[in-house]
């Protein structure tokens, strides 16, 4: 009589190694699949793994850059050719902090010794309550062909901007004549279309200046010629000019500067805040504030504060307007971008205003942010460096040799 051999039941451990087994290849697949770069690094330093696509982009194989010291096998330096530091490599903070990092201004020294930007994010793994991560994993890629198109796109526009502000400088000059009394005359119809005309083209003539500017910012060719100011002349001057505009719609505009004030001879004599800034960017920054602030401002009040201490100057502009979204908040100094509200699609704009008056303010290694109730108004804050007196004085002596800013290019 033949018996079958009944076939033992594989046990756990063959079960769990089989498992593992078919998960360690499915990663390597996937790792192997991926075009972003992949490496891990452990709490001593040490790459642990290297995927195709980073041996590719680093110029190092896999089998080579495993088991190296990361700062040697990616050599990271910024915009200005100055090499990371551990401390300030993304991955050598993470393993420092524990908190995820993002970094789209590194460019990588490939073991060919070439720079090529790239853009990375490091985010902790096997990390422990209140303490440092075991290990990090980075994840980058080349941006060569992004940062190649965003400057194709970015010359473009900058032309084609440039172009466009002789001819609509003339029409904006035409229509001004035809609107002055003294030189011509015209029904009252007519002027009506005019000023609807005159109106328009200086809102595109703004437009195309805006997108000039930012573009100008973002590839490093804006004009700027810092000079050693008193900031508060600068937004004394921009809240004495909005006044009209602020009562026609029956705002207040009040100017602050907090501070020991001293009477002198029956003058009220404010405190000097003195800083190293171009006076027309600067000012250009406070107008477009303030102008915001009569735009979304209904009822009640414009308010400038001017307050500081021995090494930095801070401006408010304050309002009691519709005030901004909480989940707005974070991208509002971003490039086109607009709160959507029906408020705003009536006032219109480009969403180029902030974004450029935060590339300005950080042009004089300054910050810029807001604070904001739906309903109940905004405040926007501007911090620059204070310069002593002393200071002042040496730098105003520096700068009276440099261009002066009526020399300054178109």
């Amino acid at each position: 009589m033949l018996f079958k051999r009944k076939k033992s039941a594989p046990d756990a451990k063959q079960v769990a190694v089989s498992a593992k087994l078919d998960q360690r290849l499915t990663s390597d697949f996937i790792l192997g699949a991926i075009e972003d770069g992949v490496v891990m690094v452990g709490i001593d330093n040490v790459i642990h793994l290297f995927n195709p696509a980073a041996a590719q982009i680093a110029g190092w194989p896999a089998t080579e850059a495993v088991g190296l010291d990361y700062h040697s096998v990616l050599q990271l330096v910024d915009e200005h050719g100055e090499a990371y530091s551990r401390q300030n490599h993304p991955i050598g903070r993470v393993l420092a902090s524990g908190q995820a990092i993002r970094d789209s201004k590194a460019f990588l020294q490939t073991r060919g010794s070439k720079l090529i930007p790239i853009s990375i994010i490091v985010s902790p793994v096997n990390q422990a309550p209140n303490m440092p991560p075991q290990n990090v994993v980075g994840v980058f890629r080349d941006i060569t062909a992004e940062r190649e198109e965003e400057a194709r796109r970015s010359e473009f526009v900058s032309t084609a901007s440039h172009e466009m502000r002789t001819p609509i400088a003339a029409i904006e000059g035409y229509l001004s004549l035809a609107l002055n009394p003294k030189i011509s005359s015209i029904d009252n119809r007519a002027k009506n279309y005019l000023d609807k005309a005159y109106a328009s083209i200086r809102h595109l003539g703004q437009l195309f200046q805006d997108l000039l500017t930012s573009s100008r910012a973002e590839d490093g060719r804006l004009a700027s010629y810092p000079t050693v100011v008193e900031i508060g002349e600068i937004v004394a001057g921009v809240a004495d000019g909005a006044k009209f505009n602020a009562q026609k719609k029956g705002l207040q505009i009040r100017f602050l500067v907090s501070g020991s004030n001293e009477v002198r001879g029956g003058k009220v004599i404010r405190p000097l805040f003195f800083v190293s800034v171009d006076p027309d960017r600067m000012r250009e920054v406070f107008q477009n504030l303030v102008d915001n602030a009569i735009k979304y401002t209904e009822q009640g009040s414009i308010t400038l504060v001017i307050t500081g201490n021995d090494s930095v100057v801070q401006i408010q502009v304050a309002d009691t307007g519709a005030g901004i979204p909480e989940e707005d908040i974070p991208h509002l100094f971003q490039k086109f971008y607009r709160v959507d509200s029906s408020m705003t699609r009536t006032v219109g704009g480009t969403g180029l205003g902030l974004y450029i008056c935060r590339r300005l303010v950080e042009l004089y290694q300054g910050r810029i942010w807001v604070e904001s109730q739906l309903g109940k108004g905004s405040t926007f804050f501007i911090n620059l460096p204070r310069l002593s007196p002393q200071k002042a004085l040496e730098l105003q002596r520096t700068q009276s040799s440099l261009v002066k800013p009526e020399q300054r290019p178109l």
